[in-house]
């Protein structure tokens, strides 16, 4: 395998969520927000800790980073208040890949901690906020520590892109597309399942030795529905994509090889793959899960197709600059969000969210 190929596969990959930070993913994370809520409120209710300990998987370095915590204080707070007990102190973990943005986190703040002490009485707990870098496809945290754990848009980003993609000589068996498709072979979807069930096995069997028990997650990724892996949601996302990579080649703007060995390390689950994985685990069980869809909404002087841009781009910026040369950025991306709007004005795209609330079985 060539030194570009590893790269794809083993660097800047694994608790991606830069594009959580979107305003597309903003407004998904809203609408679920009461789900959050009502989870954390639940878990205080039932331990009332003298200390509540946080951990936000994949928190981003953009401006919703700091906006999920203040919204859990608030809520715990006000819950507290309903019940005549002392707040607890919160202790919040915020975790990405090391390469993440985490000053631009903390110089935010100063300005965090005066907005919120605003809206609190004199008196309340403290809150305490630290950065933990590092893959959640592993350990991250001591044993028994955590209360609650939130992650939003990271864990439909594999730990690398399937190694089962690439034959003997280290090609990939997916020519022409950069993810699963009409026209790829039938290893191509078994090979992006088998890397799923790897990852996802690992972060549960991670976060079982984490969380206290009883404790809880609130996971919100992008799935599919039924057992088609190529719909009009989340995959014909990457369909258009390929189209525009495609365009590219069509012009001598890159080889067409190269995109030949280019694929995303990405991969919408279903339901059951989803409940298969922690059967065979074991530590959770499923409190919640829910599905829906975000509703196109252009906004005045901006296309769909463009947010939709931005937010993959945020995403494989820096793989496709590693594997292409940035100089194809800009035109890529353009003609990327051209072809979406040209396609939602022919049938709309609908990308599919879970939000999923588990619970650690006291067993283990």
């Amino acid at each position: 395998m060539d030194v570009e190929k590893s790269f794809h596969m083993t660097g800047g990959v694994g608790n991606t969520s830069y594009a959580r930070n979107s305003a597309l993913q903003k407004k998904a994370s809203d609408m679920v927000k009461h789900i959050t809520m009502e989870t954390i409120e639940g878990l205080y209710l039932e331990t009332k800790p003298k200390s509540l300990e946080i951990a936000d998987l994949g928190c981003s370095s953009g401006p919703n980073t700091l906006s999920i915590i203040k919204d859990i204080v608030e809520a715990v707070e006000g819950t507290s208040g309903k019940i005549l007990h002392p707040p607890p102190e919160f202790r919040v973990y915020l975790n990405d890949l090391p390469t993440n943005d985490f000053n631009s986190v903390f110089k935010a703040l100063p300005d965090f901690y005066r907005d919120l002490n605003k809206e609190r009485s004199e008196g309340c707990p403290a809150i305490l906020i630290a950065g933990f870098p590092g893959s959640f496809y592993g350990r991250l945290f001591p044993n028994n520590f955590l209360h609650f754990i939130y992650s939003s848009y990271s864990l439909h980003w594999l730990s690398k892109v399937p190694p089962d993609l690439y034959d003997e000589e280290g090609k990939s068996i997916n020519k022409g597309s950069i993810y699963i498709s009409d026209s790829s072979p039938s290893g191509v979807s078994r090979a992006y399942l088998k890397q799923f069930q790897e990852d996802f096995s690992l972060f549960l069997r991670s976060r079982s030795k984490e969380l206290t028990s009883g404790g809880r997650m609130v996971l919100i990724l992008l799935g599919r529905i039924g057992q088609d892996h190529v719909d009009r949601g989340n995959s014909f996302f990457w369909e258009l994509l390929s189209r525009s990579l495609a365009s590219l080649v069509s012009q001598g703007k890159i080889e067409k090889e190269k995109v030949e060995s280019y694929d995303v390390h990405f991969y919408a689950p279903s339901k059951d793959e989803i409940e298969e994985e922690m059967k065979r685990e074991g530590s959770f069980g499923m409190d919640r899960f829910e599905m829906f869809e975000i509703e196109r909404n252009d906004k005045a002087g901006e296309s769909y197709g463009k947010a939709v841009a931005m937010t993959v781009r945020a995403i494989q910026e820096s793989m496709i600059c590693h594997h292409f040369g940035e100089g194809i950025l800009d035109t890529l991306f353009d003609d990327y969000g051209r072809v979406i709007d040209e396609e939602m004005d022919k049938e709309e795209i609908k990308p599919v969210t879970f939000v999923l609330v588990l619970k650690k079985l006291s067993t283990y």
